[in-house]
């Protein structure tokens, strides 16, 4: 008898996700990269002209890039999935700019405060990018590459040919030696062909792709899946919301009084909570104050109980955090073994905003 078969959702590229196939309880085919090309080439490297702002650098342009090897890094700064490819891509820019790669992150935003560039310039400075940054908050440079994920790499030849692109997480190694390959073309010497090994720290850290069970799951109304509270979401005005007696596996609520909106949910009272029904290494929260310059403190439980050992790296072995500014928070890395765990967070003061959560 053929054992019965099941799917689970889980996000290898920020707001996407790819159907994993689950056959008598084995994942089939995990693999975190959605798609890579070979190295022919795929046509000119559009213009950069499009780009509000620069940083770390004077505006680029194709003409003057002629004769380098260079990756264009797409990627938004609350994305897990493209946090987690930041160490690769800085490592190669580190290793190969002496022998004429240039990086270059494309900063496509896909909340609206990410659209802010001082948001986007506090960002790049927390996570150490420190290659040349366009700041692409009106989308430009992604129609001009005809885009859709975070992350995205596309590498371009001496020539300005796109030769190479991946998008997603993962095939760290073949692009990096797409980046030889091209150098070497291009006419450098003694081009070092062994890898760089990179160890990410908290949420630039690997995935851990064998235990994860739980998909992005966003909170605003626009793309909200799995919401078990009663009545579900009312849209456009506040509401005082409850939480079920339980939650299955990869459903959420809320609790207490909220307005929900097409992106977020803003908490309009303290003492607001959300659960979460998850399967990870790893739970993380887009999120932030509403006003700038007014923090929120807030308090993490699972299963009930402070995490402790299993605390993320914005809050400490208590469960206490601060909400400071918008951006992705790591609230739980758990030890093995990774099981179903509840996840809640109490907001202690009005003025949160939620948008999503990703696991890892």
């Amino acid at each position: 008898m053929r054992a019965p078969r099941l799917a689970i959702v889980v996000a290898t590229v920020c707001g996407l996700a790819t159907v994993i196939d689950l056959q008598a309880g084995k994942k089939m085919g995990m693999q975190p990269p959605l798609t890579s090309s070979s190295t022919r080439a795929e046509g000119p490297m559009p213009a950069l002209d499009g780009a509000v702002s620069w940083l770390n650098s004077k505006p680029l342009s194709t003409a003057e890039l002629r004769g380098k090897v260079v990756l264009v890094d797409f990627w938004t700064y609350t994305c897990i999935n493209w946090q987690r490819t930041l160490p690769h891509v800085r490592a190669w820019a580190d290793k190969y700019k002496s022998q004429g790669l240039v990086v270059i992150g494309v900063h496509t935003p896909e909340f609206r405060f990410e659209r802010d560039v001082d948001n986007v310039r506090a960002a790049s400075a927390r996570l150490g990018v420190d290659y040349p940054v366009a700041v692409d908050s009106e989308q430009a440079l992604w129609r001009a590459f005809h885009n859709e994920y975070w992350p995205a790499l596309y590498i371009v030849d001496a020539r300005g040919s796109i030769r190479y692109h991946h998008f997603g997480e993962g095939r760290y190694e073949q692009s990096e030696k797409v980046i030889q390959q091209l150098l070497v073309e291009a006419g450098a010497k003694d081009v070092d062909t062994s890898l760089v090994r990179v160890d990410g720290a908290g949420s630039l850290a690997d995935g851990d792709w064998d235990d994860l069970r739980s998909p992005e799951t966003y909170v605003g109304a626009a793309r909200a899946e799995n919401f078990a509270g009663p009545g579900g979401l009312t849209v456009g005005r506040s509401k005082l919301y409850a939480t079920p007696e339980q939650l299955r596996l990869n459903q959420w609520a809320l609790a207490g009084d909220w307005k929900v909106e097409d992106e977020a949910a803003t908490l309009e009272r303290a003492n607001g909570r959300i659960g979460f029904r998850f399967h990870a290494r790893d739970l993380h929260l887009v999120m932030g104050p509403a006003a700038r310059g007014k923090p929120v403190p807030f308090r993490v439980l699972i299963d009930g109980k402070p995490p402790g050992p299993a605390h993320g790296s914005d809050v400490d072995a208590e469960g206490k955090g601060m909400l400071v500014e918008q951006r992705m928070y790591q609230l739980i890395r758990q030890p093995k073994p990774i099981v179903d765990r509840q996840f809640e967070i109490e907001f202690l003061e009005p003025g949160s905003q939620v948008y999503s959560f990703t696991f890892g």
